[in-house]
């Protein structure tokens, strides 16, 4: 039981003997004890300082006295703070519990016996003109972790994807290709089939802007140039025959789409996240033209003379926002009003979460204007979680000038910056064959990557460094997981498994006693993280936790005290922090190796 839960009640009780008054347990409020002070929580007595009629100071103090004994062991009062030094024998318990709790941190939501409510969390959302690059590895593993988390505070979740898999900048790539490719595959050229077709989507813009310049050089000023260059021109009429399902078109579609998924594949593999279910704009963007001419006919849209569908937003204080364009194609907003209506036949979703950039803001604030407008229930429910960019020493990346850091070159090289950073300590390992250390490089540079940009808030702009994240000391995965096999290593050694090990010391030492309530501190991290959309608060946990555990070793010997009820409970203190530091780091979608 939760240390509030347990002292809400003695407080009603004490506050009723001492002042005949009856409290509610909302009227109980405790927070952390400043470091300031000396005690474990802190009871706020103002809200029933009216009640009693005395000074917040003498209800503090009056309070404490009647809690006192047992499980309080001592106290202070500093005017209307009560603060309370909980008993150790309290805190052995706690360890001893979370000990056998298998299922520690994860969070049960109270359903009266129904399902568990189920939340979508979209992320990713790849273009099929080219391979993930930075970008898309921010979003990924925030996406998967926040599935995670949730998943850890209750939810059922379905993580999903929408692969933009039409439009003028598929187009693009296919039209290039087709002029330029000379039958190039990803198998008589080598290339993974993503980073093929990103090839053609650099060679389009190359070209364009090629003919751009030849027609300003014949008279024509920048804006009439970019819109009469005859490639651009070629691909808006692929596209409008696209969209008319022109056998050609949409064969050569389809062949450079399975190139770029098995390419995508790989990527999501060696990134370690995945999904439940992929939607395709292709199958959504017609479902979402239906609604835009059902509301069209409703009234609730409107056409200009050219033939486009327009939505007037000035009723919700924005502008105009394009629905259909002049030749009948569809935009973005089209295409998720359909994926949205598709989901939620799909699925009973209680909150849809789409992880997208902060540049898109905009965007889904107009389409949960939409969807209500359109009459969908779910439209003003939708929630945007909106990150930062990351940001790189030498500016933005852009994907049609050939100018990104590519997800897949960035995972290798960090998994090789990783096997040359810690070959000096793996090759101190016995028995390790070279199979493993390629394993345990793998895990560690992959755990830097991660856990350097899951541990920044994620509505904020991050830079990326590299050398910085793979440091194994400081705020970083390999410190972390570091910890983690320094535990497994102590825990070889031991002759005893911890688990059957009591019974354990009483008396815990202040750096024993700051881990254990480190430990018990682990499933409000869980639903902070949770309440708050926030990989970070994870991530800082477990830094927390791995570096009260270091300073604890530094100062304890474990394996060589010769006190066995000591020795014990130190064993099952190290292995209980592995357990919480794994399931922690798994919240991030990052392994542990059990030696490093």
């Amino acid at each position: 039981m939760k240390l509030e839960e347990i002292l809400i009640p003695k407080v009603q009780e004490a506050v009723k003997n001492l002042y005949g008054i009856e409290i509610t347990a909302e009227q109980v409020q405790f927070q952390k004890t400043r470091a300031e002070f000396e005690g474990d929580i802190t009871l706020v007595v103002f809200p029933f300082v009216k009640a009693a009629r005395k000074a917040p100071a003498m209800v503090a103090q009056e309070v404490g006295e009647a809690l006192c004994g047992g499980l309080v062991e001592k106290f202070n009062a500093v005017q209307g703070f009560l603060n309370l030094s909980i008993a150790q024998s309290y805190w052995v318990e706690q360890l001893q519990e979370i000990a056998q709790n298998e299922s520690f941190g994860q969070l049960k939501r109270d359903t009266k016996g129904e399902e568990k409510p189920l939340m979508m969390v979209e992320y990713s959302s790849p273009n099929t003109n080219k391979p993930l690059h930075l970008g898309h590895v921010r979003n990924n593993l925030l996406g998967y972790s926040i599935a995670k988390i949730q998943e850890a505070n209750g939810w059922n979740v379905v993580k999903t994807n929408i692969v933009n898999d039409r439009g003028i900048h598929i187009c693009k790539s296919m039209l290039a290709w087709q002029k330029f490719g000379n039958g190039e595959t990803p198998e008589n050229s080598g290339k993974k089939g993503d980073h093929l077709i990103g090839d053609y989507y650099v060679r389009f813009d190359v070209e364009y802007k090629a003919q751009i310049k030849e027609l300003m050089a014949q008279g024509m000023d920048e804006e009439t140039a970019k819109k009469e260059a005859p490639l651009i021109k070629e691909a808006q009429a692929m596209l409008v025959k696209w969209e008319k399902n022109d056998p050609e078109v949409r064969a050569l579609w389809q062949k450079m789409n399975e190139w770029v998924y098995a390419g995508f594949d790989e990527t999501y593999k060696q990134m370690g996240v995945g999904f439940d279910k992929i939607y395709y704009e292709s199958d959504t963007y017609l479902v979402g033209k239906g609604e835009v001419e059902r509301g069209l006919a409703k009234g609730d849209f409107y056409r200009r003379e050219d033939g486009s569908v327009w939505a007037d937003l000035a009723q919700n204080g924005l502008d105009e926002k394009l629905l259909l364009r002049a030749d009948g194609t569809s935009v973005y907003m089209t295409q998720d009003i359909g994926t949205a209506k598709l989901r939620f036949e799909d699925y009973p979703i209680d909150k849809m979460v789409y992880v997208v950039g902060n540049e898109q803001e905009y965007h889904f604030k107009v389409l949960s204007i939409l969807l209500d407008r359109l009459g969908f229930p779910f439209g003003k429910e939708l929630v945007h979680f909106s990150y930062g960019m990351v940001e790189l020493p030498n500016g933005k990346m852009k994907s049609r000038e050939g100018t990104v850091v590519d997800a897949d070159d960035l995972m290798a090289q960090m998994i090789s910056d990783a096997k040359e950073i810690s070959k000096d300590k793996v090759n101190t390992l016995p028995d390790i064959t070279e199979e493993e250390a390629n394993e345990i490089a793998r895990v560690v540079g992959l755990g830097a990557l991660k856990y350097f940009i899951l541990k920044v808030d994620p509505r904020k702009n991050m830079l990326f460094n590299p050398e910085e994240s793979i440091d194994f000391n400081g705020n970083t995965g390999p410190f972390i997981q570091y910890t983690y096999a320094r535990i497994q290593s102590v825990l070889r050694k031991a002759d005893t498994p911890a688990s059957d090990l009591s019974p354990l010391a009483s008396n815990l030492s202040p750096k024993e006693l700051a881990l254990v309530q480190r430990l018990v501190d682990y499933p409000a991290a869980v639903r902070q993280a949770g309440d708050e959309f926030s990989p970070a608060v994870i991530a800082n946990y477990a830094y927390a936790l791995a570096c009260d555990f270091n300073s604890f070793y530094h100062d304890h010997s474990i394996l060589n005290e010769a006190d066995a009820n000591k020795r014990a409970l130190r064993l099952v203190l190290a292995q209980t922090v592995a357990k919480v530091i794994k399931s922690a780091m798994a919240l991030l979608g990052i392994e542990v190796p059990n030696r490093m």
